[in-house]
């Protein structure tokens, strides 16, 4: 059994984080901090975990932490680099689902996050937590970024067509969309439901700090810097986002390439048990994977055109965050990468 500890449960996250982790069959759930809901048992703030767990909100604090064998940290972004050297000092290893080890630029981080970054030795040593390309590396890190939710939907939908050099890399384009709860628990105006129901807006257009964890990834995958338009918008939903990508063939194929692009997705994604490639012409729907750590994606070629369009669908909640975490931990400690992991979608 693993022991874990999460600092910071109390958000949509790590509300998400804990249901998933009470129900892991390889988890002893040891720790949860709030400075804010220290004492109060964790129950009583999410009554969905009634019955299942009798544990109380604790202080963070590295001398209890370190008795675990991994901490996740679902803490605003600029916590977790504070407390991640004494941890790792001690042995702990830590899954952060934050952006504090996702740039490993100190200098775009700040540029970004608006802060220094605090261990920028650890920065350098931290290993992006996407398990489709860095499985192998996951495996042996100490410190595991767990990726933006945006950015998996994104990374996920464009890679083979990166991968394979198929595409005008300098002009791809990322019109995606999330429920409102990608925007954390925090009170907030925009969230209010007498403001995001039945609205539908652009936000961030200019940039959104997902924008250069994005175009790192999708760099390393191309070995040089790639050009992206991302545009981000906030639907009137709880869960879910689905990233319309487009890409520009940057060779000339057949007129019937459409077939040979759903087989190179089926093959690049054949051994990856949470990424599933729709038959072609099916429609991916945030429905369907509601509750699941499950990427849904589909290819087309509109018109037999020069332009590819892939609809990507994710639980922002799930393989966005909490469920890719876990799907992580079970990397980093040699347990089946499903386990924990195989709920069906919630519909409706």
């Amino acid at each position: 059994m693993l022991t874990v500890g999460v600092v910071g449960g109390t958000g949509y996250t790590g509300a998400e984080l804990l249901r998933l982790l009470i129900m892991h069959p390889q988890v002893e759930l040891k720790y949860v901090t709030s400075r804010s809901e220290s004492g109060s048992k964790v129950a009583d703030l999410f009554p969905n975990l009634r019955g299942f767990t009798d544990l109380c909100f604790t202080e963070p604090a590295a001398e209890t932490l370190s008795e675990c064998d991994v901490v996740f940290f679902a803490t605003p972004n600029g916590t977790a680099m504070k407390m991640v050297p004494e941890l790792i000092k001690q042995g702990v290893r830590v899954v952060d689902l934050a952006a504090d080890f996702r740039l490993q630029d100190a200098r775009v981080w700040k540029q970004w996050y608006g802060m220094d970054h605090a261990c920028v030795d650890v920065l350098s040593d931290a290993v992006y937590g996407l398990p489709e390309i860095n499985r192998a590396a996951i495996k042996s890190a100490t410190v595991v970024a767990n990726p933006g939710c945006y950015p998996t939907a994104v990374t996920l939908g464009f890679l083979p067509l990166i991968e394979n050099n198929l595409v005008d890399d300098q002009h791809l384009i990322a019109d995606a969309k999330s429920g409102v709860s990608g925007a954390g628990r925090g009170a907030s105006v925009a969230t209010l439901q007498a403001e995001s129901a039945e609205n539908f807006k652009a936000y961030a257009v200019d940039g959104h700090r997902h924008l250069p964890e994005i175009k790192q990834t999708l760099g390393r995958v191309a070995t040089h810097d790639i050009g992206l338009t991302f545009v981000p918008h906030l639907v009137p939903m709880i869960r879910g986002i689905e990233a319309s990508l487009y890409a520009t063939l940057a060779v000339d194929l057949a007129a019937d390439f459409t077939t040979d692009l759903h087989q190179l997705y089926n093959q690049r994604y054949a051994d990856e048990p949470f990424v599933d490639v729709l038959d072609p012409g099916t429609i991916p729907e945030t429905r369907s994977v509601k509750g699941a750590n499950t990427c849904r994606i589909s290819i087309f070629r509109p018109q037999q055109g020069n332009t590819i369009v892939v609809s990507s669908v994710i639980d922002n909640l799930v393989k966005g965050a909490a469920g890719q975490a876990i799907q992580n931990m079970n990397i980093m400690f040699d347990l089946e990468e499903t386990l924990g992991l195989n709920q069906v979608a919630l519909l409706p």
